[in-house]
């Protein structure tokens, strides 16, 4: 069995995010990047179903400009074999993104494909719906456990009314949730091992594929500050506030 598995490089979640100043972005420059979280996670479960003798090989793609191979490191580092650099300038939004993966899927010839749920930087949340359409495969999303079994696989997922389990047959996508596993820690041999670990780079262009942007971001601003909490001396006034200040009720 082979896994493919998606990784992004996006803004470090611990960092404070500052919109420019003419409101066209966020600010990147000098900005700590990392793997977006869940695709650690998606990472992780990888290697360990082929630790556990369930998987032959793991292999690492990223879509992205040329330091989106530090992702592709990272990933060699705890435990990928080999890694897929889709090199791409600018936004890359997730049709995109979905096309790209759709021509690396049938190149490689995958049993699974595993990537996070969403991306922390948009959010968006479509990428293994899209591929899952694309290549017609079955798909299991927001996934907190996976049992392999011969052909298919046992998934629990997390929902908004708490926990479903479904089978899918292989090969499936499969975006994977925070809470699926703990993420492991690249030691400093196994970062110099990534290093010798071959990482194949293509041009988006020569895929075919067009990567022009369909959506025209306008503006980016701040949210506005929250104000100040107050207390109130009792029920009664509470009601009045939410009555005839807040409009609740």
């Amino acid at each position: 069995m082979k896994i493919l598995v998606a990784v992004k490089r996006v803004i470090d979640y611990n960092v404070q995010i500052r919109v420019k100043e003419d409101g066209s972005g966020v600010v990147t420059d000098n900005v700590k990047m990392s793997t977006n979280p869940p695709d650690d996670n998606a990472i992780e479960e990888a290697v360990k179903i082929k630790e556990a003798g369930k998987a032959s090989e793991v292999v690492a793609v990223s879509v992205g400009d040329e330091k989106a191979q530090e992702t592709v490191r990272k990933a060699l580092a705890v435990g990928a074999d080999r890694g897929i650099l889709i090199k791409a300038d600018g936004v890359i939004e997730p049709l995109a993104v979905s096309k790209i993966l759709q021509k690396v899927v049938e190149k490689e010839k995958p049993d699974l494909v595993f990537m996070g749920k969403q991306a922390i930087d948009d959010d968006c949340n479509q990428t293994g719906q899209m591929l899952a359409a694309l290549l017609n495969w079955p798909q299991a999303t927001f996934a907190s456990k996976i049992d392999v079994k011969d052909k298919s696989l046992e998934v629990t997922r997390e929902i908004d009314e708490g926990l479903e389990t479904i089978e899918v047959n292989v090969p499936a996508i499969v975006t994977c949730d925070l809470r699926l596993n703990e993420p492991r820690y690249a030691s400093l041999p196994n970062i110099m091992k990534a290093k010798k670990k071959p990482i194949e780079q293509i041009l988006a262009s020569d895929l075919g594929i067009d990567t022009k942007p369909r959506i025209e971001q306008i503006k980016v601003e701040e949210p506005p500050k929250r104000k100040a909490g107050i207390k109130v001396a009792s029920v009664e006034e509470l009601v009045q506030k939410l009555k005839n200040e807040a409009k609740v009720i």
